[in-house]
């Protein structure tokens, strides 16, 4: 209940974030997106919501928008990055232990299905769906993906995903119709980057069930060089 609420609630929480720590506000935006890319233990924080608040706030004055994107930008792109590396180098260890809360084989094995279905455009794809969006650059990690390739998808996904909810936050939320509903339009956001998350695991709702328990680091493997994004 206390994250629904600090969702919802997020313009209320940032706005006092700023007014305690001032400029150093952009440091905690950093840490925040750069956790939530970059390390598969912090799946749970506010991507899209956040992103979209800060442009609101930044459009209101609270904030500077080319200062608050560049910082949204960069930490994006090097979570990503690091959460490939973490994943390249640590790999064949997350699979030598029993399934648990930090490295769910159910996740891995969702991420590898959506691997299978759209090759490297999962990296971008990823950027909007909660969950696949932490374990997608390291499930490329694991796969020994090129990563001149990741790196392309994440640029292109980082600016797209950035840029997309940033500065729709900044233009929209401006208009006297989202500031009077302003909770309802975090809803809203919530909810669709829920969509396609929600479609794509009742797709393969069986196919997960049967092999979850299964999946391997072997399984990661032949999936990328079937779809030729080794190295």
């Amino acid at each position: 209940m206390e994250i629904i609420d600090f969702i919802l609630h997020l313009d209320d929480y940032l706005a006092k974030i700023i007014n305690l720590f001032g400029s150093y506000t952009y440091i905690i935006l950093f840490l925040i997106i750069f956790a939530e890319t970059g390390l598969v233990v912090t799946p749970f924080l506010p991507g899209d919501s956040l992103l979209f608040v800060i442009g609101t706030l930044s459009g209101s004055g609270f904030l500077n928008i080319w200062i608050s994107y560049l910082t949204l930008l960069s930490a994006a792109i090097l979570g990503d990055t690091v959460n490939y590396w973490i994943g390249h180098h640590l790999g064949t260890k997350v699979f030598s232990r029993e399934n648990s809360r930090l490295f769910s084989k159910a996740n891995l094995e969702k991420t590898r299905l959506f691997y299978e279905k759209h090759g490297g455009k999962t990296i971008i794809l990823a950027r909007f769906l909660p969950i696949l969006r932490t374990f997608a650059p390291f499930v490329a990690g694991v796969g020994k993906m090129h990563y001149s390739t990741f790196l392309i998808y994440n640029l292109i996904g980082g600016f797209v995903w950035v840029t997309g909810l940033t500065f729709a936050g900044y233009f929209f939320g401006g208009l006297a119709i989202i500031k009077e509903n302003f909770e309802y339009a975090v809803i809203g956001i919530v909810l669709i980057s829920l969509i396609p998350l929600v479609i794509e695991y009742l797709k393969h709702k069986r196919d997960i069930k049967k092999s979850s328990d299964k999946t391997s680091y072997q399984d990661i493997q032949k999936t990328f060089k079937k779809e030729h994004l080794t190295e």
